[in-house]
């Protein structure tokens, strides 16, 4: 619950300052940035994580690593996660964050799971589709499930989309047990 609410609080206050600074597009990369060295990068994870570190030195390092790369707000805003002591929730953070851009935007994301390797053609052509049915722009990724038997699964946000072989035959299986 706590990580929900302190990612979704602190994205929106950066959010409200890059639209402020008109650098939302520019703050989204070099927050997706700062996240994947984080992440990638576990000795400096130990430093930035470790409760007996002071927020001194954690601000002393990141400023020493990203000072003159990233912008002033991102540093500032990192600096501010360090001094309120919730710089490991930079990762739930930073996905608030990109959520809320592609909201401004008008973009959504959508999962699209099939039992066989989708064409280029046939991606492209369900990301029309795609585009139509929800009135923004889908951005998709693509992934095979062969238990899926036929068919896709598309998940777009909590809703869901499926046109798989294996829930018909779950429906037409729990239709026959009902009717026998």
């Amino acid at each position: 619950m706590l990580k929900g609410a302190v990612g979704s609080r602190y994205a929106e206050a950066l959010y409200a300052i890059a639209e402020r600074e008109k650098s939302v597009d520019a703050i989204e990369q070099e927050l997706i940035a700062v996240d994947a060295i984080v992440r990638e990068n576990r000795d400096l994870q130990k430093l930035l994580y470790h409760p007996r570190i002071t927020s001194g030195d954690k601000k002393s390092l990141l400023s020493e690593l990203l000072s003159g790369k990233i912008s002033v707000v991102t540093l500032e805003f990192l600096n501010l996660l360090v001094d309120r002591q919730r710089e490991q929730f930079l990762s739930d953070i930073v996905e608030y964050y990109i959520n809320l851009a592609n909201k401004a935007r008008n973009v959504t994301e959508a999962k699209v799971a099939s039992a066989i390797d989708l064409t280029a053609e046939e991606q492209k052509e369900l990301a029309a589709l795609l585009d139509r049915i929800t009135g923004k722009k889908v951005e998709t990724s693509f992934k095979v499930d062969p238990s899926l038997i036929g068919g896709v699964v598309v998940r777009i946000g909590d809703r869901v989309i499926d046109g798989s072989i294996r829930t018909r035959l779950a429906t037409m299986r729990e239709y026959l047990r009902q009717i026998s």
